[in-house]
């Protein structure tokens, strides 16, 4: 891996200079940057703000994928948290400020967040590819058929049988069934082979054609926000894949943890490891710079927190 001494002006310089020079943009995109917009899944407090019920039984993150609840605390919890980070209409700034920071560019997103953070702030909804899936659906458990279904009616449904106190839903007949058999239903996201990708598919081909339509000396700049090696597969290895496909293309990978790139890729990838709101407020506020430097070192030191996708 190539992981030269971080010198945040020139690693600044040099991300002004690629981005003027590309010809397209790919951002790519995993929890960290989510996390680095205020929702981070293993905020501690946030969790016991939000589920006082669940804190008390000894959970303390939003990471639940796996933990055997009963039926009613787990639509509970599902409810709560879906409302909190997906149906809020509010764009969220750090996501603004990337926005108006590709503004101008060819440019596409991919992403393994949920959270649909990318479409409500400013990002053509169209130019948007999430292979992990989306909070906003929800499918059959079996599934039985390859149809998703719209979450916002069902999670109403639940918080209004939701009791806090309990972190249950108290009646069961709120509880949701598989619009099509009757059966269980689960969150529309990637677990396992159920997972239903009907809905993505589009997106996904949309991309490819944009990558595959673009001529070989194309200048190609992915920035990569936040991916570690929670599902690499997804964000981080595909970013490192195209950069080697097109001679042109950079990789600018943005993550406190783990920033280091591939050494083949040389002087054609640029390691920040620092978090994407830092990186931001530098590249998008007209203010003095904050002090990266510091960060980058704090990083350096520890990796007791998961910011990467």
């Amino acid at each position: 891996m190539n992981q030269p001494p971080f010198e945040p002006a020139a690693a600044v310089g040099t991300l002004r200079t690629w981005l003027s020079d590309a010809d397209r943009v790919l951002i790519t995109a995993g929890a960290g940057l989510s996390a680095a917009a205020g929702y981070d899944y293993g905020d501690e407090v946030r969790f016991q703000e939000l589920f006082p019920a669940l804190h008390r039984h000894g959970l303390r993150s939003r990471y639940l994928v796996g933990v055997p609840l009963p039926p009613a605390l787990l639509w509970g919890y599902w409810a709560v948290h879906i409302d909190d980070i997906r149906f809020s209409t509010a764009p969220n700034p750090l996501y603004q400020r990337l926005r108006a920071l590709v503004d101008g560019k060819d440019h596409w997103v991919m992403t393994s967040n949920v959270d649909g953070l990318f479409a409500r702030s400013g990002f053509a909804p169209d130019r948007i590819f999430t292979p992990q899936g989306d909070y906003g659906r929800y499918q059959c458990g079996t599934p039985c058929a390859p149809a998703t279904w719209d979450s916002r009616p069902l999670v109403a449904q639940l918080l209004a049988a939701y009791d806090p106190g309990t972190g249950a839903v108290t009646d069961p007949e709120a509880l949701p069934r598989c619009p099509n058999c009757g059966g269980e239903v689960e969150i529309n996201v990637r677990t396992g082979p159920q997972f239903v990708d009907t809905p993505y598919r589009p997106a996904g081909r949309r991309l490819q054609d944009w990558l595959s339509t673009a001529p070989a000396g194309t200048r190609l700049l992915i920035l990569e926000f936040g991916a570690g090696f929670n599902t690499p597969g997804v964000i981080r290895w595909p970013g490192e894949h195209l950069t080697r496909r097109f001679p042109a293309a950079r990789l600018v990978r943005v993550n406190p943890d783990r920033p280091e790139t591939p050494a083949d890729l040389g002087g054609r990838a640029l390691p920040v490891p620092v978090g994407a709101d830092r990186l931001l407020d530098v590249l998008t506020v007209p203010h003095p710079a904050p002090d990266l430097t510091a960060e980058a070192s704090s990083g350096a030191r520890t990796n007791s927190r998961v910011r990467g996708g």
